[in-house]
């Protein structure tokens, strides 16, 4: 368990995520004489919860005068707040990712949306039972206090204010403190890897909302980020950049795959290229394709918006083609 001091009163702990490419969460604490504060908590498992007490006995903190702050539905993020939250915490969230989470068909109709897109029917029911968005869960249904853009939420010397950031999900929530130029980005700001950007759903287009949540930061007066995984950073409009930069070439590639003909989302994804150390697409984890797929129809459907594509259903799949 690694604590780090981040500033006075502000600790990030590192929860481990045990078999995730991610390796760790980081879950932010700010202590305070009223309520103290989690920022994100890490994956349902025994290993998460043990890493967080431990964590949370070092710095003393009494979880009956705990309130969690969720910046996304992901389960790497909130699926530990079920174990750690007492009769009188607050559990702070989204309202977008809350009305997803209360779909309670909502892995059914991503598998349909799936199916449509090439995903095979052999390789889904692993896709789904190795997700660890699925295996490790919040259990329950969790009661939240849903704030919106703008909100402010006051721990102690912290002066934090709500920043909604749609795009890695549709809710994505980041805090700034715009005194001490902090930001907790979660998701939104990653350094070193990329926030996935998925689609499993029709009418949706997150690329086109990413990419304008990251203008909306890029204007921000922020001297530390403090993101949901790796490590804490600084200028973020440099990052910010880099990841218009990543998802530029991300469409390029697509743009170049398709020149080859039609294809569906899964045989589009198979093409790209992956940071991956599997030799070839097909020795990919089910899991890591479900992720690569989704990113892949993301792209997809961005680039039909823009008019640089057309969208074809044929049977019961969805095929994109060059216009």
């Amino acid at each position: 368990m690694m604590i780090q001091e981040i500033a006075p009163n502000l600790f990030q702990l590192e929860i481990p995520l045990p078999d995730n490419p991610l390796k760790a969460v980081n879950s932010y604490v700010i202590k305070a004489p009223e309520r103290n504060m989690i920022i994100d908590t890490g994956l349902n498992r025994e290993e998460c919860l043990g890493a967080m007490h431990a964590g949370l006995r070092k710095l003393n903190i009494n979880l009956e005068k705990t309130d969690f702050f969720i910046t996304h539905l992901h389960a790497d993020h909130m699926g530990l707040v079920a174990h750690l939250v007492t009769d009188i915490s607050i559990v702070y969230f989204n309202q977008p990712d809350a009305d997803f989470i209360s779909n309670v068909g909502r892995w059914k109709d991503m598998c349909d949306f799936a199916r449509k897109n090439g995903f095979p029917e052999n390789e889904l029911g692993k896709a789904i039972e190795k997700h660890p968005g699925y295996r490790h869960r919040a259990p329950g249904q969790l009661k939240f206090h849903i704030l919106r853009d703008g909100d402010i939420l006051s721990i102690g010397e912290y002066f934090l204010k709500c920043v909604e950031t749609p795009g890695h999900t549709k809710g994505h929530m980041c805090l700034y403190e715009p005194n001490k130029k902090i930001l907790f980005s979660g998701d939104h700001l990653l350094y070193g890897i990329t926030p996935n950007i998925s689609l499993w759903s029709d009418g949706d287009n997150p690329l086109r909302e990413y990419l304008a949540s990251l203008d909306k930061i890029y204007e921000f007066d922020i001297s530390l980020v403090l993101p949901g995984h790796r490590s804490v950073f600084r200028n973020h409009r440099k990052r910010i950049l880099e990841l218009k930069s990543h998802h530029q070439a991300r469409i390029d590639e697509i743009i170049s795959i398709l020149e080859k003909g039609g294809m569906d989302a899964y045989q589009v994804a198979s093409r790209m290229s992956w940071d991956m150390t599997c030799d070839s697409w097909d020795l990919f984890p089910a899991a890591q394709k479900w992720f690569a797929t989704g990113e892949a129809v993301a792209h997809l459907k961005y680039l039909e918006e823009k008019g640089v594509l057309q969208r074809e259903v044929k049977g019961q799949k969805i095929f994109y083609a060059r216009k």
